[in-house]
C-alpha cells in the first residue's frame, strides 16, 4: 500500500475496499493492517483533525463490520440474510428491546418467518401505540453481532463502556430470552501519542503497569459477560464474546490469540487471573451457530 496524501484520498481506498467485498471477503488481519495504515496516513497529512475525521466518519468501523459479514458467509451463510447487505453501510435494523429500540450493527434473518408489526403493551422507554415493526417472534430469531472498538486510552471511560456493554444484551434478552446475541471489540494496546499526532507524528507510547491493570479489566469485565448458554442463564451477557487485542505499532500487526502470548510480552500483571482463551475471534462464528442451531434447528440461515 503506497502512501495517500489526502484525506480524501484515504477515505475513498477504504471505501472502495468496503464495496470490493461483495466480491472478495475481508480478513480480520486485513482490515486491521488497513485501519492502521489510513491512521498514520492521515496522522502525516493532517494530525489531530485528520486523525478526528477519518474515526467520526464510521469507515474504519464499518471495515469491521465487514469481517463479521465475510465470517458468516465463510460459516455458510446465505449473503442475502445478511443486513446490512454485504459491502453496506445503511440498512442497519433497529429492534425492539424491554426498555427501547436498538439499532444492531449486523444481523441475520430467519428464512423461515415473516416480520409481523406488533403493537408493544408494556411500559420501559416507549411512547404510547408505538409499533414493533419485525414482531416479538421475528426478532428473537434473529441472530445480532454489534461491534466496537477502542483504539484511544484503554483507560477512557472504561466504566461508561461496560454499562452500555452491559445493558445492550440486557435489553434484548429481556423481551427475547432466547435470542442470539454477539459482541465483537477491537482494543489496541498501544496507544497512539495525542501531542506527537499534533505535530503530524506517527508515535505510539510504551506500554506501562498502569496499561496492564486496565487490560486485566477489559479480559475480566468480557469475560464476566461472555458465554450465556440457554434463556435461562443470566440476561446480561453475551451468548459469545469476541475481545481483539492487537497491537497496531507492530509490523505486521500482533493479534494476540493466547494469554500466554499476552504474559510473554508482558501485558499482563505478573500474578493476573485473567484469561482470554474464550474471547479469542477464532470460532466465534461458529460459536455463534452451534448456539443458534440448539435453540432454533439447523437450515434457518440457509
Amino acid at each position: 500500500m503506497q502512501d495517500l496524501k489526502t484525506l480524501k484520498q484515504i477515505k475513498t481506498f477504504i471505501q472502495h475496499r468496503i464495496n470490493d467485498c461483495i466480491e472478495n471477503p475481508i480478513s480480520l488481519e486485513e482490515a486491521l493492517e488497513i485501519i492502521k495504515f489510513s491512521l498514520e496516513n492521515v496522522i502525516k497529512y493532517k494530525g489531530t483533525q485528520g486523525k478526528r475525521s477519518l474515526i467520526t466518519s464510521q469507515q474504519l468501523i464499518n471495515l469491521l463490520h465487514e469481517v463479521i459479514k465475510s465470517s458468516l458467509i465463510s460459516n455458510n451463510i446465505n449473503r442475502k440474510l445478511i443486513r446490512p447487505l454485504i459491502g453496506q453501510s445503511n440498512g442497519e435494523m433497529t429492534l425492539a428491546g424491554y426498555l427501547k429500540f436498538k439499532k444492531q450493527d449486523v444481523c441475520v434473518i430467519p428464512n423461515n418467518l415473516t416480520p409481523e408489526e406488533e403493537k408493544i403493551d408494556f411500559f420501559g422507554l416507549f411512547n404510547s401505540g408505538t409499533f414493533d415493526l419485525y414482531g416479538e417472534l421475528f426478532t428473537e430469531h434473529i441472530l445480532s453481532i454489534n461491534i466496537r472498538s477502542q483504539l484511544s486510552s484503554l483507560a477512557a471511560n472504561i466504566d461508561t463502556m461496560f454499562e452500555r456493554t452491559y445493558a445492550e444484551p440486557l435489553n434484548l434478552h429481556r423481551r427475547v430470552p432466547k435470542m442470539v446475541l454477539g459482541e465483537f471489540y477491537l482494543i489496541s494496546v498501544r496507544e497512539l501519542d495525542k501531542n506527537e499526532i499534533a505535530k503530524k507524528n506517527v508515535v505510539y507510547k510504551p506500554f506501562t503497569n498502569s496499561t496492564a491493570k486496565h487490560l486485566e479489566k477489559y479480559i475480566k469485565g468480557f469475560s464476566a459477560l461472555n458465554l450465556r448458554r440457554n434463556q435461562r442463564d443470566d440476561d446480561f451477557k453475551y451468548e459469545r464474546v469476541a475481545l481483539i487485542i492487537a497491537d497496531f505499532s507492530r509490523n505486521p500487526i500482533k493479534i494476540y490469540n493466547s494469554t500466554l502470548q499476552l504474559f510473554e510480552d508482558n501485558l499482563l500483571p505478573k500474578n493476573s487471573t485473567a484469561s482470554i482463551e474464550n474471547l479469542i475471534f477464532d470460532g466465534f462464528i461458529q460459536n455463534l451457530m452451534e448456539i443458534y442451531e440448539r435453540r432454533f434447528g439447523k437450515g434457518i440461515f440457509s
